[in-house]
């Protein structure tokens, strides 16, 4: 691998994901299996206004949006394909689950970029 591959990974572990600067520790569920307090940095929830379809009468749910940061050995290797289901513990130490839905999963340089999405009321 070349210096700057090299520096890349080491600034991904020892910055970025570093739990005593911007990452956390949460446990993802994905295709089976359990990836427990992984490093990650999750950005959201958030909730957005959902658009309605004219033959839609749900009324009450929104939008749920979050994008996910972790190293792609953090998932086993495994990119999220879209559709699929990912469940992410609530918070760090927790034992809650929320589960979301791949919108789109990128991986660069050995980090994953995962947009998720979810229905909430």
């Amino acid at each position: 691998m070349s210096k700057f591959k090299d520096m890349i990974q080491r600034d991904i572990r020892k910055v970025f994901l570093n739990t005593n600067e911007f990452a956390e520790r949460r446990t993802i569920r994905y295709d089976g299996v359990e990836y427990t307090d992984i490093p990650v940095v999750l950005e959201g929830p958030a909730n957005e206004k959902r658009n309605r379809l004219t033959d839609d009468h749900v009324q009450g749910l929104y939008l749920v949006t979050a994008v996910l940061y972790c190293a792609l050995e953090g998932l086993g290797g495994m990119v999220p394909k879209q559709g699929d289901s990912l469940e992410i513990t609530t918070r760090e130490g927790g034992n809650f689950f929320q589960e979301f839905y791949v919108a789109a999963a990128t991986s660069n340089m050995g980090m994953l970029h995962i947009e998720l999405e979810a229905m909430a009321q």
